[in-house]
């Protein structure tokens, strides 16, 4: 019998990844993929599902909040570019957290995993391997392949229309992205939208006006749009400005 297979992720490559990875594997059988956690209930209404791959960072309900939803809930392995949602996960009991990109084998192993019922020990190991490191990152496309990106590294990002370009100390990072889309993925306790253009990291604010903000060097306007948000945030631990 065939484990029926539901991929949720609003990412394309995302899910034409682990499309490809469950057409190699005998016994896996993907019904649908979809972009966002709205449309996946619409086919948990409709189709008997085994296992959901399923992304974390989604617009209108994110997968943690999709997950806590259900009231009878198919086995899920997460897959996501972020690890700080890692130990919550745990405590739904999902079988397995892949971080993006996420390689053959190490997908391998978890659908072993579900197949094996052995996604109890799930937390310690990833604990032990994946939660090591203290630097939290974003994959990006660029250049053809996929660019680690350290969070703590950004100075601020650029909207190009239909690209983005990522602002680091020694080098900048120029990707086939929406800004909003950055904006959705990206902490909201650590980095700000301050105009349509840009979104910056808050702590690495250096000095600010009423228009604008001065970061590693530069000077980025505050838009119209967003500036009494922006002021408001900035101004929480300091005197209103004249």
């Amino acid at each position: 019998m065939s484990v029926k297979c539901l991929i949720v992720d609003d990412e394309p490559l995302a899910r034409e990844v682990i499309a490809s990875y469950i057409e190699r594997v005998e016994g896996l059988q993907l019904v649908a993929e979809v972009d966002n956690a709205v449309k996946a209930f619409d086919w948990l209404k409709k189709e008997s599902i085994d296992l959901i791959f399923l992304d974390i960072q989604m617009p209108k309900l994110n997968g943690i909040e999709f997950l806590k939803a259900m009231h009878h809930t198919p086995k899920v392995i997460f897959t996501t570019a972020y690890r700080q949602y890692a130990i919550e996960s745990y405590e739904l009991d999902v079988v397995d957290y892949l971080l993006k990109p996420v390689s053959f084998p190490r997908f391998l192993m978890a659908v072993n995993k579900m197949m094996n019922g052995q996604h109890e020990d799930a937390t310690e190991e990833l604990q032990s391997d994946e939660l090591r490191t203290d630097h939290p990152y974003i994959f990006l496309k660029a250049d053809r392949k996929m660019v680690k990106i350290y969070l703590k590294d950004i100075l601020y990002i650029e909207s190009l229309k239909d690209y983005v370009r990522i602002k680091l100390p020694e080098k900048e990072v120029i990707s086939l992205q929406k800004i909003s889309y950055l904006e959705q993925k990206l902490p909201e306790d650590c980095f700000m939208r301050i105009h349509r253009s840009f979104i910056v990291p808050i702590k690495k604010i250096e000095a600010f006006s009423n228009n604008a903000i001065e970061i590693g060097g530069h000077e980025l306007p505050i838009g119209r749009n967003y500036k009494e948000q922006v002021l408001a945030v900035l101004n929480s631990d300091t005197s209103i400005l004249d």
